[in-house]
């Protein structure tokens, strides 16, 4: 690989970035509102996890700040600490959640990294209305995306959302704070330098809180930043500026990525979401019955059967596990965050179904990924029947979208143990205020604290 730099390839990407003017079309902004919106409702759902407890207090310990301005709140907290500890915070947070959105293109996540750092950032911008800061949030998906397909094309291993959403963060930073193109420059060679290269398999093998790194993600975007606007200085980005890459940052201000991002229906990796998509279908829509469920076996795409094979013992692991999402649906008749957690995990009818379940590589189905996550399900019922669901795709992304009420609903599964239904309501009303020209992003922000009813 060659690691010249190319600026006149950087050019018209800083072009692009720092443009406060950028004219985003409106079916864009729309989308971007509604990601933004369900990934508040997965931050809000994630508060109450341990791993969010342990991400806020180490960020209030361990990230202060001597300036006032230099500082951010934590949402559904209120405390504040440093701008890239919030961050850091919020973003580990949401990744251990895993319901936020993604783009099969990225085999990753984006809004998991950029949404708390656009909260970060505008909290030094008052005045930000609701359609600057979808335009800086889309901007940054677009961002983030080729720098995702950029890496992916150009190294061996497969590495966490936060090795590349880093970069789409940086962006963001800048276009808010009206940095120039050679600080944009720098910090986006500084996040890419120090994003996270860790491999995503081994922590599918070994499923913990370290989830898709976009916490470190989030945090490498915004120091880099912060350390660019100072006068450090970064090698040029690679998978930005390299000549292999080019064709991948080409169309640019063309093609919107950010129209094909799924949202997800489950608090599961993605990869067992076609599987569940299977099941959902026989169930919803074919009529059988939970309670006449034997056995199930899944026929998937490789990295669908490399996920976790056990019964859980941790959400974490509860969350890579495609037997343990398939049994608990079977058994609960839903998935959200109370069917990964506590004492679900240890629930005697999901072990007996689990126990069930068998799962294998289909390759008709691994030569479709990542462009799909396709599996298919037979079932065997108690009666000695035998039910097919044909092929299924994961639902949520424009392949198979999810409507509104559904999308409507899910924030509802969230949020619900951290927000009030009246808060959730005025929550989801954002997704549309925030296009009316007189909406503040503020609007928004406030929403997003503790409410006076609940600690």
């Amino acid at each position: 690989m060659s690691y010249a730099a190319n600026i006149d390839q950087f050019t018209p990407i800083a072009r692009f970035a720092l443009n406060v003017a950028l004219p985003v079309p409106e079916e864009v902004l729309a989308r971007t509102a509604v990601l933004l919106v369900d990934t508040l409702g997965v931050a809000a759902g994630a508060a109450s996890l341990d791993v969010g407890r342990i991400a806020r207090d180490f960020a209030c310990d361990f990230h202060g700040a001597v300036r006032e301005d230099h500082r951010a709140t934590l949402l559904f907290d209120g405390r504040r600490c440093a701008i890239p500890g919030a961050a850091w915070a919020l973003a580990t947070q949401i990744d251990n959640l895993d319901a936020h959105d993604g783009l099969n293109a990225t085999k990753g996540h984006i809004g998991c990294a950029l949404v708390p750092a656009l909260f970060a950032f505008a909290e030094q911008r008052p005045g930000l209305t609701g359609r600057q800061a979808l335009t800086a949030l889309a901007m940054g998906y677009e961002v983030a995306a080729r720098a995702a397909v950029a890496l992916h094309a150009t190294v061996s291993d497969y590495h966490t959302s936060g090795a590349w959403n880093a970069l789409g963060v940086a962006a963001l930073g800048a276009h808010l704070r009206g940095d120039t193109a050679d600080v944009l420059r720098h910090a986006l060679g500084i996040a890419e330098y120090h994003g996270p290269r860790s491999q995503m398999m081994r922590e599918i093998a070994n499923p913990t809180m370290l989830h898709d790194g976009s916490g470190m993600g989030a945090l490498v975007g915004v120091s880099s930043l912060l350390q660019a606007e100072r006068g450090f200085t970064g090698v040029p980005a690679i998978t930005v500026e390299g000549a292999n890459v080019a064709p991948v940052w080409a169309d640019l201000g063309r093609d919107w990525t950010v129209m094909r991002n799924y949202i997800k229906p489950y608090p599961i990796c993605r990869w067992a979401h076609g599987a569940l998509e299977c099941l959902r279908v026989l169930v919803e829509e074919e009529g059988v019955r939970p309670e006449e469920i034997e056995a199930l076996e899944v026929a998937t795409f490789a990295q669908s059967a490399a996920l976790f094979p056990g019964m859980p013992e941790t959400t974490s692991e509860a969350q890579y596990s495609l037997g343990f999402a398939l049994a608990a649906y079977v058994v609960h008749g839903r998935l959200g965050p109370a069917e990964i957690t506590g004492d679900a995990l240890r629930d005697p009818r999901v072990a007996e179904m689990h126990a069930g379940i068998t799962v294998r590589e289909e390759p008709r189905h691994s030569a479709r990924f990542p462009e799909g996550r396709w599996s298919d399900v037979t079932v065997r019922l108690r009666d000695g029947r035998v039910v097919r669901s044909g092929d299924c795709n994961a639902r949520g992304g424009p392949e198979a979208p999810m409507p509104k009420a559904d999308i409507r609903a899910k924030l509802s599964v969230m949020a619900g143990g951290a927000l009030s239904e009246a808060r959730i309501g005025a929550l989801w009303e954002m997704h549309e205020r925030l296009l009316d020209h007189g909406t503040k992003f503020s609007q928004l922000a406030g929403l997003v604290y503790p409410e006076p009813d609940r600690p």
